[in-house]
């Protein structure tokens, strides 16, 4: 599964209202299941498609301390893949019945790319909103813990005891958004290499 984290003003309601709009027309349905702290689109090919096969895909959302966490789930594909081997087949036995399929095909070739778009339309709302991989701005700060005083991260020390904050320091993953220490030169979600 993708797991993405987006911080920022981005609620579930927006991303939900954004796969419907994008997702539930054509030979697709999309439909939400949950509330407002987890939700599930599930966005599948209608019961008999006109053209292509048959394919389905979940997406998870969470809400997380200033943001939503997007999981992508397995796409089903095996409907897709029968279509177009029936088609390939086709072809082989009498090249002419690919002009018959040429609807059936190119459904297909749309279906696969289906994470892509969903990856596509959730990007597009999120920066609509604002939102992006690196940590809010309320997340930006640190609280001392000798004075509790609020500290911008990458302070060295409290701007009003002096203490040392060093390694408290949290950072946001560039390629998926997790929150990690300072200290991690590994992104233990999607394992991107930290600077």
């Amino acid at each position: 599964m993708d797991r993405l984290i987006y911080h920022g003003p981005l609620t579930i309601k927006d991303i939900v209202t954004a796969l419907i709009a994008e997702f539930n027309r054509g030979h697709l349905r999309a439909q939400a299941i949950g509330d407002d702290k987890t939700t599930v689109v599930q966005i599948t090919t209608v019961s008999h498609p006109a053209s292509g096969g048959r394919t389905a895909l979940s997406v998870h959302l969470s809400h997380v301390e200033d943001g939503v966490q997007v999981q992508l789930g397995q796409q089903e594909w095996f409907g897709v893949a029968a279509s177009l081997g029936q088609t390939a087949i086709g072809a082989l036995l009498k090249p002419i019945t690919l002009l018959t399929r040429l609807d059936d095909l190119a459904a297909d070739i749309n279906y696969l790319q289906l994470r892509d778009h969903v990856h596509a339309t959730i990007e597009r709302v999120a920066n609509a909103a604002g939102a992006s991989f690196q940590i809010s701005e309320r997340l930006r700060r640190l609280t001392c813990t000798y004075c509790l005083t609020a500290n911008p991260v990458g302070e060295p020390h409290c701007i009003s005891c002096g203490a040392p904050l060093g390694p408290s320091q949290p950072i946001a993953c560039s390629r998926c958004g997790f929150v990690t220490s300072a200290e991690a030169t590994v992104c233990p979600q999607c394992g991107n290499k930290l600077s």
